[in-house]
């Protein structure tokens, strides 16, 4: 975990005098730095040194041909595709291998044999193994944080994060099943006469599991997931996006790194119309998790909807998320938290604020704060610790945004960006400018479509009750900030529909959820499960509850 201790620590208060003689304060230990979303925008200096050293090994080590790993072992196929970075495309990371039908029938027929062995596995010797997977992805964090920067053009905190916010969020799971006894529950015993019978609620895991992660959050949003999946019991079938496939080797490697045993956890690389399709049809899959796109989302509801009884999907969907701001909020702070999450990771993050809806005495004002921190922030190379903005992930982002900033520019008035960078350093990477775009009609239709890039939306409403209606007048419900007074901010948690909520919060206003902290997960078009993950009903999800009853005679 990057953490070391703080420049000064604070002296506690003097002592009384003890016989008119001064006792000198005494000093305590300074806390550890910990990496969180929300600690992220002060590390101390030793991080930046430690990344710098990772960043110059894994570049040294780029372009090699890196395999599959089914069933424990390396896999290599005759297919293979380039995994370029989108900082500058004329590097590439790896090669690695096109994946068929055939290799994700293979990793299926691996996990469903491996399957009953793990199942029946004490649960404590489970969490054993996924502890050491844990420590594993923190003995290795500067390394994936420089690799997710390299491959997805996460700047070198946002990198940092994702590495970290994964071996959290499989700790978590480990406490989950800790905290709860491996959920063995007892419950009433039946009033029987010259009976005794017993009943024991036990949550079981379902069997296959597939993992397929989104390219934005491709190590937490893999690990997380898995971690949860295994320590439940389940095997596990895990696809990387097909623009993040080295972040997922990685953790398959400090997965494999920590015992865990052949078949239990496999990873494949290949299109989601063939490797993705396979996993969702194949019966033998018990479950799935996938976290992408509302339309690929829902399409693989409907598939197991279609299946031969009901199975579990944990989907997670996009958002479009609201920062409401009233008359009465400090502005300074709202605009800090609105940057921070419009412009994070390019806005290309499911909870990236998207739309800013203020009250009209204070639009204005407001509007000039976030025009002036998007402007100082530096764009370029991302593993460059002056640089806060990276490239979009790939060609299509960078398509879109030309399309996204031409038709805003058309409906409304771009205060500041709408440019696709293309010059200099730029010319070969994604690079594009941050946008706040103002006086874009309430009916246009990007108010309700997620464009998933750095482009934010601002208009002014007359009362707080005319915002919130606004706020939840779309068919996502995952993240959404507040700003204004301790009275209104009750009046925004209780009617705003969302899964996580957010008021008066400058590090963020509706981004930097944190495992334990902040459980991550949206309602309505957001998700499927109505629970977040990083959370106390998280892991429940991966087992299904059987009830043992025993009898006997007194």
């Amino acid at each position: 975990m990057p953490k070391t201790t703080t420049a000064k620590a604070k002296a506690r208060p003097a002592k009384k005098p003890v016989a008119r003689r001064k006792v000198a304060a005494k000093t305590a230990p300074a806390p550890a730095f910990r990496l969180t979303y929300s600690t992220m925008f002060n590390p101390p200096e030793e991080m930046h040194t430690r990344y710098d050293k990772a960043l110059a090994k894994v570049k040294a080590g780029m372009g090699k041909d890196v395999g599959m790993i089914i069933n424990g072992q390396e896999r290599f196929v005759a297919d293979k595709f380039e995994d370029r970075s989108p900082i500058n495309t004329d590097w590439v990371l790896g090669t690695f291998q096109k994946g068929s039908k055939q290799d994700a029938e293979d990793a299926l027929a691996a996990a469903h044999a491996a399957w009953p062995k793990w199942a029946n596995m004490k649960w404590q010797d489970r969490v054993r193994l996924l502890r050491k997977a844990a420590a594993n992805i923190e003995k290795r964090v500067y390394e994936i944080g420089v690799v997710l920067s390299l491959e997805v053009g996460k700047n070198r905190m946002e990198g940092l994060g994702d590495a970290q916010e994964t071996a959290d969020l499989i700790y978590y799971s480990c406490d989950s099943m800790e905290r709860n006894g491996g959920f063995i529950k007892p419950m009433g015993t039946d009033p029987l006469t010259g009976f005794t019978s017993t009943n024991v609620s036990v949550l079981r895991p379902y069997g296959v599991w597939v993992v397929i992660s989104p390219f934005n959050f491709p190590f937490a949003l893999a690990g997380g997931p898995s971690g949860a999946a295994l320590v439940a019991g389940n095997t596990v079938v895990f696809k990387p996006a097909t623009d993040t496939p080295w972040t997922g080797r990685l953790l398959a490697e400090c997965m494999r790194d920590a015992g865990i045993p052949d078949g239990v956890f496999n990873y494949v690389t290949g299109p989601g119309s063939t490797v993705g399709q396979t996993l969702i049809d194949d019966p033998r899959v018990a479950g799935i998790t996938f976290t992408g796109s509302y339309n690929v989302g829902m399409h693989i509801y409907r598939a197991f909807a279609a299946g031969r009884y009901p199975r579990p999907v944990i989907a997670e969907m996009g958002g479009k998320n609201p920062a409401v701001v009233t008359r009465h909020a400090d502005l300074e702070t709202a605009a800090t938290g609105i940057v921070r999450s419009a412009f994070g990771l390019q806005g290309q993050k499911c909870s990236a604020c998207s739309r800013i809806i203020v009250e009209a005495p204070v639009k204005d004002k407001l509007a000039a704060l976030i025009v002036a921190k998007t402007e100082a922030l530096k764009i370029g190379d991302p593993t460059l610790r002056e640089n806060y903005l990276g490239p979009v992930a790939n060609a299509g982002g960078y398509r879109e945004f030309g399309e996204f900033a031409e038709e805003l520019s058309g409906a409304g008035t771009i205060l500041t960006g709408g440019h696709q960078l293309k010059q200099g350093d730029y010319a070969k990477g994604y690079f594009c400018e941050a946008t706040v775009v103002d006086n874009v009609p309430h009916s246009h239709r990007l108010w309700k479509h997620e464009m998933f890039l750095p482009i934010t939306m601002i208009t002014a409403v007359d009362s707080l009750q005319s915002a919130l209606a606004m706020a939840n007048d779309v068919d996502y419900g995952l993240t959404a900030g507040f700003y204004g007074s301790a009275k209104e901010a009750e009046t925004f948690f209780n009617h705003i529909e969302a899964g996580v909520t957010y008021a008066n919060r400058p590090q963020g206003a509706t981004t930097g959820a944190w495992p334990g902290f902040q459980p991550f997960g949206g309602w309505k078009g957001s998700g499927s499960s109505g629970k977040n993950g990083g959370g106390l009903y998280y892991v429940p999800l991966y087992m299904h509850e059987q009830i043992q009853t025993r009898v006997k005679k007194d």
